[in-house]
């Protein structure tokens, strides 16, 4: 399986010219160096991509880099006998669209200590559908049940519940027995919401509250946006729940007190995507495949696109506009 001299690939700069990314025509040493190279399938779209592409956050570390922080596809050449010609194969994360060339092209160079071997019950479409978002709230799921989360202690909310990750999290979430309560400023996507596996949609002024405790109401969950949001969350969780942090769609920062900590016992988990350890990762991708797979996926890949429409799904993301996944098809 030969590659071509040129492929396209959507790159992005910031030079003396300015910030701008687009469509390019590129040869594979003008990526990273890496053992394996895979000709892509598919990859998706993150806020983190959106941010990137248009500049609107300080995402990328150096440039020009090929954007996108997820792929799968499968292996042409790999100098790591673990891999094989033929082997299909993903990526998520790992300085991908940040650090180093990412996933947005039809072929992809890349470390090989990062390259998950496709887990026996997932398609490469699927893989992309899940992507950063699935493996956030798998993590999320993971460090909860670490810390001896369990369906007892109440439901668990979700933030941001119409986005990538928190479709994605309601939909494992009640996968692995948990009661999910959505919390979600778009009441028109109700039914979606209940349709992937939230019993209750709530809306935003459930996290509303400003006081530092309140009545326990949820048994812990998954927090999006960060902020008063985050606060009013931790303020009704139930002793000795937890909360994981994904996301920071509203603010980084959290107004709040060291109260429901040291009265109730609750928990505060980080959970941080890119950096996790490899053990975990292959752990995590092995549940995606099995227990942990959304029943749901179908519906909660709301889009697909191209390379070529890239910018403008961008755009509608950062505008608030997108609902659960978008899926990339490259080539």
């Amino acid at each position: 399986m030969g590659i071509p001299e040129k492929f396209t690939a959507f790159r992005i700069h910031n030079d003396d010219a300015g910030y701008r990314s687009g469509l390019e025509r590129v040869s594979l040493g003008d990526l990273n160096p890496g053992e394996v190279t895979i000709k892509a399938a598919y990859s998706s779209v993150n806020f983190k991509d959106a941010l990137a592409g248009t500049g609107k956050g300080k995402i990328l570390r150096r440039f020009p880099l090929v954007g996108g922080i997820d792929v799968a596809g499968h292996v042409v050449e790999s100098r790591d006998p673990k891999f094989r010609e033929g082997d299909p194969v993903l990526v998520t994360g790992s300085g991908l669209g940040e650090t180093r060339d990412g996933g947005y092209a039809e072929y992809a160079r890349l470390e090989s200590q990062w390259v998950i071997p496709l887990p026996e019950g997932l398609s490469l479409r699927e893989s992309m559908i899940l992507g950063t978002a699935g493996f956030t709230a798998a993590l999320a799921l993971y460090r909860m049940r670490e810390n001896r989360q369990a369906p007892a202690l109440g439901p668990l909310a979700v933030t941001g519940a119409t986005g990538g990750v928190g479709s994605l999290a309601v939909d494992i979430f009640s996968k692995a027995g948990f009661e999910v309560h959505a919390i979600s400023g778009k009441p028109e996507q109700a039914d979606y919401l209940k349709s992937i596996g939230a019993t209750q949609v709530l809306g935003r002024d459930a996290l509303a509250t400003t006081r530092p405790m309140e009545s326990a109401r949820f048994g812990g969950g998954l927090d999006n946006v960060g902020g008063p949001m985050l606060a009013s969350l931790l303020a009704q969780t139930a002793p000795y729940g937890s909360v994981a942090s994904a996301g920071l769609a509203a603010t980084p920062e959290l107004p709040m007190t060291v109260m429901p900590f040291i009265i109730r016992g609750v928990s505060l988990l980080g959970v941080a995507s890119a950096g996790t350890a490899r053990d975990i990762r292959d752990d995590i991708w092995r549940r995606l495949a099995g227990e942990w797979k959304p029943a749901r996926l179908d519906a909660i890949c709301t889009r697909e696109t191209t390379l070529d429409g890239l910018s403008g799904t961008f755009g509608n993301m950062l505008a608030g506009g997108s609902l659960g996944r978008t899926l990339v098809k490259i080539g």
